[in-house]
């Protein structure tokens, strides 16, 4: 029988981490590309080296034990201690961290980030870049636990958190709007809260994993809400006529000139600016990578800020 050590891999966890998210082999199989056979084999010999149980079989669900719970824990931190630590060898060779994620909140414009992106391979890093999308709280989160080395569009405050600089990105404008055909297109103005109470809201949903952190902005108490996981899908959403809601108004600009959606004044909030930030983690001894310094060095420039808040997106 293999050892501990022997079958206790990276992509051992990762199998774990697959099986447990999806609360099925065949689905994890699925996701790694491999037989589902393959997947319980290194599920067993795992279980067989350790002599415990990591999954309960006996509903149509696996579900995790409590020493599965622990070991997945455990192996999360692992692998991220793996990735730091390669992260730490890479840049003390070269000066360019292994890899550098950028957390990107929804309302931003992704056509600038993608545009950044651009000119950040142009140096010819031999960083591998990645991109994720968060929204609220998520958006902070992402970096505070690890998951991200850069954030931009953070809406928390990130202030005196243990190991996260940050920096004013600037004020991005939010308006209420509707489709032409919703009745609080023509409804009386400014709309009170009892009025906007009676017609659905659509809102983003904080990509926070962590309980008790996540954040709702501008809903109501008893409001029937439609939730979508990205402003894109909000916008989609009011275009529809599915609700109203706030929405950027770079974002909603190219709309509202067209007569696509009708901006609405709202009693408690006739406009909403909220002031956004960039976070980053504090790269510690060895001080910031090229990768970090170069995309630090972009936002010191007050066009990009712009950028990433303002520009116009197409109809």
């Amino acid at each position: 029988m293999a050892s501990p050590r022997e079958v206790l891999t990276p992509d051992t966890l990762g199998v774990v981490q697959a099986v447990a998210a999806h609360g099925s082999f065949a689905a994890a199989a699925r996701e790694l590309g491999l037989v589902p056979s393959a997947v319980t084999y290194r599920i067993r010999q795992l279980e067989d080296a350790l002599d415990v149980l990591l999954f309960d079989r006996s509903s149509r669900q696996a579900r995790l034990t409590p020493a599965g719970s622990e070991l997945l824990a455990a192996g999360q931190q692992l692998l991220q201690d793996i990735d730091t630590m390669t992260n730490r060898v890479k840049r003390v060779a070269t000066g360019w961290e292994a890899e550098f994620t950028v957390a990107v909140d929804t309302a931003l414009w992704d056509s600038t980030v993608l545009e950044l992106a651009e000119s950040f391979y142009a140096q010819e890093p031999t960083t591998r870049l990645r991109l994720r999308e968060e929204a609220l709280a998520g958006t902070l989160e992402a970096v505070t636990a690890g998951r991200a080395d850069l954030a931009l569009g953070v809406v928390v405050e990130p202030g005196t958190t243990a190991g996260i600089n940050s920096h004013e990105l600037g004020d991005l404008l939010f308006v209420y709007c509707v489709a032409p055909p919703h009745p609080l297109a023509t409804a009386p103005e400014p709309i009170a809260d009892e009025v906007l109470i009676r017609h659905r809201v659509v809102a983003v949903s904080d990509s926070a994993l962590q309980r008790g952190m996540a954040l709702t902005i501008g809903l109501l108490a008893g409001q029937d809400v439609f939730t979508v996981p990205t402003m894109r899908a909000k916008l989609d959403a009011q275009l529809r006529g599915l609700g109203g809601g706030f929405l950027p108004e770079p974002i909603a600009r190219p709309y509202i000139e067209s007569g696509r959606l009708v901006v609405r004044e709202i009693q408690r909030a006739p406009r909403r600016a909220i002031r956004l930030s960039y976070a980053w983690r504090n790269p510690g001894n060895l001080g910031p990578g090229r990768a970090l310094q170069w995309w630090l060095g972009q936002l010191e420039s007050a066009a990009t800020r712009a950028a990433l808040l303002q520009r116009r997106r197409a109809p």
